[in-house]
């Protein structure tokens, strides 16, 4: 990818569009096009199309979602399947149409099977039944892969995607009730140390196996995945690793520093019980993910505490 090249990062407010934003500076990258919320509505489909015949960039990353954890995937998925779908369509299309010939879709890894065999390799896709929780947000995001790989077929333009595991990292999103678990871990044992509470209530039984990628990771893998000249249509980007909710709740615990109980809630939904992703893909292609989930919830937390401090926290 040339380092002239004109490049739209949609969803660069948020966590994974930031660190895209953030490597690519570094890396010397000067010519990035972003767009806020309140400039751009990507639900718009006759804006974004303006959008793209006045900018004509060169590359677009669309990393722009509605995202949540299983209490808003549940709660609002009439929101979920609808506004992550016109996200897709409206920006891909529009690329098209505004000649844009390198496009890379960020999807997750909910798009897979419920129970799909594990370690989970890209052609379980559509293999089997979705996750419930999930399912609104996972058919967007089917729909979104789709069309890249359709759009690249019958008009041979470079669209392709990868499907990210649980991410975290700067920018992440803290609210109380629909952040996803690690932020809300880290939340909630900060809370809990600061008013002194005799225990932490976890969702579940601790017992579902989750893969973790730092944003950091996912930047730099989808900036490698853009420098390749013919990608797979979809990767998965993730670590190869996982650990269980309970593990990891007493990571997050010790890296905060509380000294209280944890209690398991079992009346809430556990969700998938495993879902580890084959990176085999990916890694063939010459990415690998340098941050280990220790290191990584490190600099989580003290990201936490210097977004907090200075009022930009998300939630």
């Amino acid at each position: 990818m040339d380092k002239q090249a004109k490049i739209y990062i949609a969803g660069h407010g948020g966590m994974v569009g930031g660190a895209v934003v953030r490597a690519l500076r570094d890396q010397g990258y000067a010519s990035l096009l972003t767009r806020s919320r309140r400039e751009l509505d990507l639900l718009n489909q006759a804006a974004v199309e303006a959008f793209f015949v006045a900018e004509r960039p060169d590359v677009a990353v669309i990393a722009a979602a509605r995202v949540g954890g299983i209490h808003a995937n549940n709660t609002y998925p009439a929101d979920f399947i609808y506004e992550n779908l016109a996200i897709a369509q409206n920006t891909i299309h529009a690329a098209y149409r505004a000649g844009v010939k390198r496009l890379l879709f960020l999807g997750s890894t909910c798009i897979y099977p419920k129970l799909a065999e594990q370690p989970i390799r890209e052609d379980s896709l559509l293999t089997s039944a979705l996750e419930p929780t999930n399912e609104a947000y996972a058919i967007a995001k089917i729909a979104g892969l789709k069309l890249c790989e359709f759009y690249r077929r019958q008009y041979g333009v470079c669209y392709h995607s990868a499907m990210p595991t649980n991410l975290y990292g700067p920018g992440d999103n803290y609210h109380p009730q629909n952040s996803h678990v690690l932020p809300a871990l880290i939340r909630r044992f900060h809370e809990a140390k600061l008013s002194g509470a005799p225990e932490v209530m976890i969702w579940g039984t601790g017992t579902p196996l989750r893969e973790f990628l730092h944003a950091d990771d996912a930047a730099a893998g989808i900036i490698h995945l853009l420098q390749l000249e013919s990608p797979p249509d979809w990767v998965n980007l993730g670590c190869g690793e996982d650990i269980s909710i309970g593990d990891l709740a007493r990571l997050v615990m010790k890296t905060v520093g509380y000294e209280g109980a944890l209690v398991f809630d079992t009346s809430k939904p556990d969700g998938t019980p495993r879902k580890l992703t084959d990176i085999s893909r990916i890694k063939a292609t010459g990415w690998t993910p340098q941050i280990g989930i220790e290191d990584g919830v490190a600099m989580a937390y003290q990201s936490f505490l210097e977004e907090q401090a200075s009022g930009q926290l998300r939630e």
